[in-house]
């Protein structure tokens, strides 16, 4: 059976992925003040985050509507849907939303919508999981059977320069001190398993931080030589550079991707961001 996945924009494919004609992108809106920029192919990395820099409120975004995933769900295709998580944004009940809206009138589609529990880097290793099956030609309800229990193996861990955007969106549970610039203190943050965000640990320093987010990936990572560890940055590939070389050294995953981040990913990462997933 053909199969089509359908991806919101903070979703950071391969470029081998983007390539992809199996792959397609339902673009996200950010907002900086009153400037609202699509997060699509003309999305301009630098100039968005020198406008955060610069805006003394937290950057926004708005989900896709229910109709922008439903004019992708047309054809002969089987559908999979990979959107941020549902604890992050409005995209995965939107994409819903549109599921049961075409339904009422395609009955026999196949369509399943997954909550990555995720981001970034995370959604593509959903999305690349998904590709494997499907293209090896897998039915429709054992690929979805098999990406839900892939989904919820999946761990998610990041280090940021600071907490700005993520504390002024209210997007922080369980975050029990304050952290302040002035310690050069870098929190080392985590993904529930219900997708929400959460401080894992703490270090003086990115560089540390860097290597305690390391060690907490080689102490909890069940079976890596069945895993690809993917790793997404914001503007320092160098930084995302460092984790693989200090992972790979410890940790024999079956492979390694590191990706830019790109639009809403990049909101949440912040420049100098890294991100972990496994």
């Amino acid at each position: 059976m053909s199969y089509k996945i359908i991806v919101d924009s903070c979703t950071d494919l391969t470029e081998e992925m983007r390539k992809d004609s199996h792959f397609h992108f339902v673009p996200l809106e950010l907002q900086v003040g009153e400037t609202r920029i699509v997060d699509d192919e003309t999305f301009d990395q630098a100039n968005f985050l020198k406008m955060v820099r610069e805006s003394p409120t937290s950057p926004k975004s708005s989900c896709p509507s229910p109709e922008a995933y439903m004019k992708l769900f047309g054809g002969e295709e089987d559908i999979y849907v990979v959107t941020l998580s549902a604890n992050l944004s409005g995209s995965f009940n939107s994409a819903e939303v549109g599921k049961n809206l075409y339904l009422e009138e395609n009955t026999s589609k196949n369509i399943e919508i997954f909550n990555s529990c995720s981001a970034s880097v995370g959604q593509a290793l959903i999305a690349h999981k998904i590709r494997e099956l499907a293209g090896a030609g897998k039915p429709f309800h054992e690929v979805v059977e098999a990406v839900h229990k892939f989904r919820d193996g999946l761990s998610t861990k990041f280090v940021l320069e600071n907490l700005d955007t993520l504390r002024k969106s209210g997007r922080l549970t369980g975050l029990k001190a304050v952290i302040t610039s002035v310690l050069n203190i870098k929190p080392v943050m985590m993904a529930t398993p219900e997708g929400t965000i959460t401080k894992l640990d703490q270090a003086r320093g990115i560089q540390k931080a860097l290597g305690v987010m390391v060690e907490a990936v080689e102490k909890d990572v069940k079976t890596p030589q069945d895993r690809i560890l993917g790793i997404a940055h914001c503007n320092n590939y160098g930084r995302a550079q460092y984790v693989k070389e200090e992972l790979l050294k410890r940790v024999s995953f079956k492979d390694c991707i590191i990706v830019d981040t790109a639009g809403v990913s990049t909101m949440y990462a912040g420049d100098g961001g890294v991100i972990v997933c496994y």
